[in-house]
């Protein structure tokens, strides 16, 4: 058998963001021996590229704000399709986890009086992400890495995980191997947090880098954990449209936080027409009003529609260049320079003003940005408990964009960030805890490793097949075609027909050279779990029919009550691929008064 290393911990952690390293420092905080795993390098996560800001009702800008009201506001963004018990934790819990940030050294914007400073954001009452300019989940993994060393997590860099185990019907370890290398490594554990992040590269246009290719997800389906509502992919509305080497990096949404309009190749502010009767109360509906609004007259005005949240402005942007009303390169135009003067713009947007600099040759102090809708986040997830963020696999934990909850229908901007720290922490803990009842840690069966190892390696026994760079390219193709913003049930029945042909195709794979800085074998493990999890997302998305939040059908464009009460499940079952709806948990009356008329 091709294993030489094996590691043993209480708890192994896969993934190494934000939700990662906090359920690592939880984990070491409960006494376990902690394992942290991760795809890349140490700091490397995903986490830095979340900009805008952490979001938590600390009161501090606006003092009105509370656990209500971010509670409503969540709520609400998700199109009542959260879990509204994790919803109530995460706005709990979230000021306690950016204090705790600050106490460990995250230096955060100020306010004049020396408090941590909050910016608005989309779908957001109030002011409420604290921030660091434009770098937020840069500073945010700083800080975490630096105190999971400090806590002596055992690190493993450049390890890609890609199956677990159980015994007993318990997890007990991971297979992995090192990307440098190719060489096998075996973690045993008493229990396994996943925090993988998503898979935003299943399309074309992503803000996503490469480690998104669903991998967590993947691993725990083919354990028997169930998968959420993997029908609800966000597709942020400003990524970079040009040049095409750069289409879909992320522009963050601070930019209409700190008062960034969005026009049309017309020089129409339109957004104005897009302004839903829910958010009309809360939303200047004229250009004046919302001016004053940037001015600083924040508390006697609405808020910009620039900052309705992120499906609806997505959609308005694709609506407008439908119409034939988009920017040459096909979305629309993001202006600051309008509204801010230089100063202003380079101190608040330091990362913005380089990129566009940089990467388009565009000064967004003097001129217009184009931007348009980008693949950014996915709802869905791996099915959890909302208090210890458990599977239906004992000693499987997952949190992070790898879980599912939370965010409902969709994510408002900052929460993600808030949500890794709040669940992260409640994930380590809580795989502590039932490590601590266990006995020994159990072998894994040789005859599943041997099992393990022989699909692993089978690309390298054959000569002449499919390329796992075309078949890559093929997904994305599929996904973006069949699978974005706009969904209808031929294109889905056709993209599962496609993904399953792709799945059969990626069976016939071959690979030259040895394991050792082998892209091509690197892409062929990836799109095990990417195949796999992008199914999951077209047979979900078929079976909702109707539109809500950043799932939009075509051929069914209103929203069915009757579907808030359901959530789309998909199960393993016999190992065929199933969705089920299940009925989704109905917060109290306190709480539904609260999220139809408010606070």
């Amino acid at each position: 058998m091709d294993i030489r290393e094996t590691h043993e911990h209480d708890v192994l952690v896969i993934g190494a963001g934000g939700a990662g390293l906090r359920a690592a420092i939880a984990a070491k905080e409960g006494g376990a021996s902690v394992g942290l795993v991760c795809k890349s390098l140490l700091g490397k996560a995903h986490t830095v590229m979340a900009e805008g800001g952490i979001a938590s009702a600390l009161g501090n800008v606006r003092e009105e704000d509370n656990w209500r009201v971010h509670f409503r506001d969540t709520m609400r963004g998700g199109k009542g399709l959260n879990d509204w018990r994790m919803a109530r934790i995460h706005a709990e819990e979230s000021p306690d986890r950016v204090r705790e940030l600050e106490a460990w050294g995250a230096v955060f914007d100020r306010t004049e009086d020396g408090r941590m400073n909050q910016r608005p954001f989309g779908g957001h009452t109030y002011a409420r992400l604290a921030h660091v300019g434009d770098r937020t989940g840069l500073e945010m993994i700083r800080t975490l890495q630096d105190h999971a060393v400090h806590e002596d997590v055992e690190v493993f860099m450049e390890c890609t995980a890609f199956r677990l185990f159980k015994v007993d019907g318990r997890i007990a370890g991971a297979l992995a191997y090192w990307r440098t290398t190719g060489e096998f490594v075996l973690f045993r554990a008493k229990s396994i947090v996943l925090a993988t992040g998503g898979i935003g590269k299943g399309w074309k246009v992503t803000s996503n880098s490469w480690e998104y290719t669903g991998d967590g997800m993947a691993m725990a389906y083919d354990v028997g954990a169930d998968l959420l509502g993997l029908e609800f992919v966000q597709f942020h509305p400003t990524g970079m449209v040009w040049p095409p080497s750069v289409a879909g990096t992320l522009v963050t949404e601070g930019v209409r936080g700190e008062g960034g309009i969005l026009t049309n190749s017309e020089g129409e502010r339109f957004m104005f027409r897009y302004i839903p009767e829910l958010y009309k109360a809360d939303t200047a509906d004229t250009e004046e009003e919302a001016d004053r609004w940037v001015g600083g007259d924040r508390k006697n005005n609405r808020r910009p529609p620039e900052l309705l949240t992120r499906d609806i402005v997505a959609k308005a942007i694709v609506a407008e260049v439908e119409a034939g009303r988009g920017t040459p390169h096909g979305g629309a135009y993001l202006n600051i320079a309008a509204k801010r003067d230089p100063e202003f713009i380079k101190s608040k947007l330091p990362s913005m003003y380089h990129q566009f600099k940089e990467l388009a040759g565009v000064d967004i102090t003097t001129e217009a940005m184009e931007v348009g809708p980008t693949t950014h986040y996915v709802m869905g997830g791996i099915k959890v408990d909302p208090e210890t963020a458990e599977t239906v696999v004992p000693g499987l934990y997952a949190a992070g964009e790898v879980a599912a909850g939370l965010h409902g229908g969709n994510r408002l901007g900052g929460n993600s960030l808030s949500d890794l720290v709040v669940f992260g922490r409640r994930a380590g803990l809580a795989a502590a805890a039932s490590a601590k009842e266990q006995g020994a840690t159990p072998d894994v069966p040789s005859s599943e490793l041997e099992s393990a190892l022989e699909e692993v390696n089978a690309p390298f026994a054959r000569d002449g097949g499919h390329n796992p760079f075309g078949i890559q390219e093929e997904l994305k193709t599929v996904m973006n075609a069949k699978v974005g913003i706009a969904r209808t049930a031929e294109g889905l029945a056709e993209a599962v027909g496609d993904i399953r042909a792709l799945r059969n195709a990626l069976k016939a794979c071959s690979v030259d050279g040895g394991r050792a800085y082998n892209p091509g074998w690197n892409t062929w493990v990836d799109l095990h779990s990417l195949l796999q999890v992008c199914e999951a997302v077209a047979l979900s998305a078929a079976a909702r029919e109707e539109s809500r939040g950043a799932h939009t059908r075509i051929d069914f464009p209103e929203t069915n009550p009757e579907l808030v009460k359901h959530s789309t499940v998909v199960r393993n079952e016999g190992g065929r691929m199933t969705t089920i709806k299940e009925p989704l948990p109905q917060p109290p009356e306190e709480l539904r008064t609260l999220i139809e008329e408010g606070v």
